[in-house]
C-alpha cells in the first residue's frame, strides 16, 4: 500500500496569506459595498517599466523566428543574464561573484524552499522570530522541524532566534556551545516582515560565527534594492569569509515588480564546501536534475533591467513604494502606534493597540477600516502582538487607508 509523506500531515493548518485570502473573501462577499486597501500581501501594484515591456515584445518577435526562436534555456541560466547581475549586483559593489556562480530560477522563493534539499535531514535550523513561513514550512516537510508545540507554537528541533524592539529586530547569535549550534541558519535582511536592516560590521559577526562552527548561511537579499542607508550591506558578500559560510538569495520580484514574470537567482560560492563536497556543484546537480530553466523571453526581461534606461526606471519604482513606506510609517507614529521598518524595506511592522491579538486586530482593521494587513503571529510566536503592512499599494490608497486607520 503507498503511503504518504507524513511530515506534510504536520503543517499546521492553511498557508498564512491563503487565511487571509480566505478571511478577506468572505468579507467581501458580505459586503459588496466596502472599497478594500489590500497591504497584506506584498504583491506590487504598478506595471512594469518601459525598458522590460520593451525588451518582451522584442523577444516575443524573436520567438516567432526560426533563426532566433529559443527551446530549453540552459538549467543555470543563460550567460547574458548571469553576467549582467554578477557584473552590476556585486562586482560593481566590489564583491567578487563569478558569472558561473549565479544560478537563475524562477524566484527566491522557490529557491529558499528548494536549497535545503542538499543538506542532511538531522542537520540543526535556525530562523529568526518572526520569519517568512516559507523558511519554516519547508523545513517542516523535510522532516527537520521535529514535532509542535501547541502551547508555545514552536517545533522542538528549530531553533528560534527572537526579533523584538530590544535587539533592533536582528536576532543575537546562537549559542557557541558546539552541541547546541545550529549547522543552517536563514537571514533575511532588509527584513520580512518587520523591515528591520541589518549594519555590515553585525553582518560581519554572523559570518564570522557561521565559519567558527562550519554551518552555512542561507542569506535571503530579496529586498536590497530598497536600502536607503549606507551602513547596510547589500550582500552578505560585502563580509570577508562569506564566501566560505553563505549562499544567497535574490529576486526580481520586488525590484523591477516581476511577481507576475517569475525571475530570480541564487549566489554559491565555489569555495563553499562541507565534508569535502562542494555546494556550488551539489546544487548545479539538483538544478539540472528538477529545473528546465526560466524562460528566454523573462530572462531577456530580467537583463533589461540592468542597461541605463533600466536602472533608472527601476529607481523611480523603488522610489514610489518607499514614498509610500514613509508616509505609512510616520502617520502611524503621528497617530500614536509604534512602528517599525519602512527606511530600509517595504514593510511596516506596527505594535498592536490596547493589548489586541494579531488576528483581533486584523479583523478590527479588515471591519473598521476596511484595511487588509498581515497579522503578526503568522510570522511566529514574537509576532504576537504586532502587524506588518506593505508599501506596495497604490499612493492614493496608502493615503486612504492611514485616514481610515486614524479614525478608528
Amino acid at each position: 500500500m503507498i503511503k504518504v509523506n507524513q511530515d506534510y500531515l504536520k503543517l499546521r493548518g492553511s498557508y498564512l496569506f491563503s487565511e487571509i485570502g480566505r478571511r478577506v473573501a468572505a468579507y467581501a462577499d458580505a459586503n459588496p459595498d466596502k472599497k478594500i486597501i489590500r497591504l497584506g500581501i506584498g504583491d506590487v501594484t504598478l506595471p512594469l517599466i518601459p525598458a522590460v515591456i520593451d525588451t518582451l515584445h522584442a523577444s516575443v518577435d524573436e520567438m516567432a523566428c526560426g533563426d532566433t526562436f529559443r527551446g530549453y534555456a540552459p538549467d543555470l541560466g543563460y550567460d547574458f543574464l548571469r553576467a549582467a547581475i554578477a557584473e552590476n549586483d556585486y562586482r560593481a559593489r566590489g564583491c567578487q561573484v563569478a558569472d558561473d556562480e549565479i544560478f537563475v530560477s524562477d524566484g527566491a522563493k522557490c529557491d529558499c524552499g528548494n536549497i535545503q534539499e542538499i543538506f542532511d535531514k538531522d542537520v540543526r535550523v535556525a530562523v529568526c522570530d518572526p520569519v517568512y513561513p516559507v523558511y519554516v514550512d519547508t523545513n517542516v516537510m523535510a522532516g527537520r522541524a521535529g514535532n509542535y508545540d501547541e502551547v508555545k507554537g514552536l517545533w522542538d528541533n528549530i531553533v528560534y532566534m527572537p526579533c523584538n524592539p530590544e535587539n533592533g529586530f536582528t536576532p543575537d547569535l546562537p549559542s557557541e556551545d558546539p552541541s547546541e549550534a545550529p549547522d543552517l541558519i536563514y537571514l533575511c535582511f532588509p527584513n520580512n516582515p518587520t523591515g528591520a536592516a541589518i549594519t555590515k560590521s553585525r553582518l560581519q559577526e554572523w559570518v564570522d560565527y557561521a565559519n567558527r562552527h562550519d554551518a552555512v548561511i542561507l542569506y535571503d537579499a530579496a529586498y536590497e534594492a530598497y536600502i536607503s542607508e549606507d551602513d547596510v550591506p547589500h550582500s552578505i558578500y560585502e563580509c570577508e569569509g562569506a564566501r566560505e559560510c553563505a549562499i544567497e538569495l535574490k529576486s526580481f520580484s520586488k525590484t523591477a515588480g516581476f511577481t507576475g514574470l517569475r525571475l530570480g537567482y541564487t549566489v554559491i560560492p565555489k569555495e563553499l564546501k562541507r565534508e569535502g563536497a562542494s555546494l556550488h556543484a551539489m546544487w548545479a546537480r539538483r538544478h539540472g536534475t528538477k529545473y528546465n530553466g526560466a524562460p528566454y523571453i523573462v530572462q531577456r526581461a530580467g537583463a533589461a533591467i540592468y542597461t541605463p534606461e533600466g536602472k533608472a526606471q527601476v529607481r523611480d519604482q523603488v522610489g514610489y513604494y518607499m514614498k509610500n513606506a514613509r508616509f505609512i510609517r510616520d502617520g502611524l507614529i503621528d497617530a500614536g502606534f509604534q512602528a517599525f521598518g519602512g527606511v530600509n524595506a517595504p514593510y511596516i511592522w506596527l505594535k498592536t493597540p490596547n493589548d489586541l491579538t494579531s488576528w483581533e486586530f486584523f479583523d478590527y482593521l479588515l471591519k473598521e477600516a476596511n484595511v487588509v494587513g498581515t497579522p503578526g503571529v503568522g510570522f511566529g510566536p514574537q509576532g504576537e502582538g504586532y502587524f506588518r503592512l506593505t508599501a506596495f499599494g497604490r499612493y492614493e490608497d496608502s493615503v486612504e487607508a492611514l485616514e481610515r486607520i486614524k479614525k478608528m
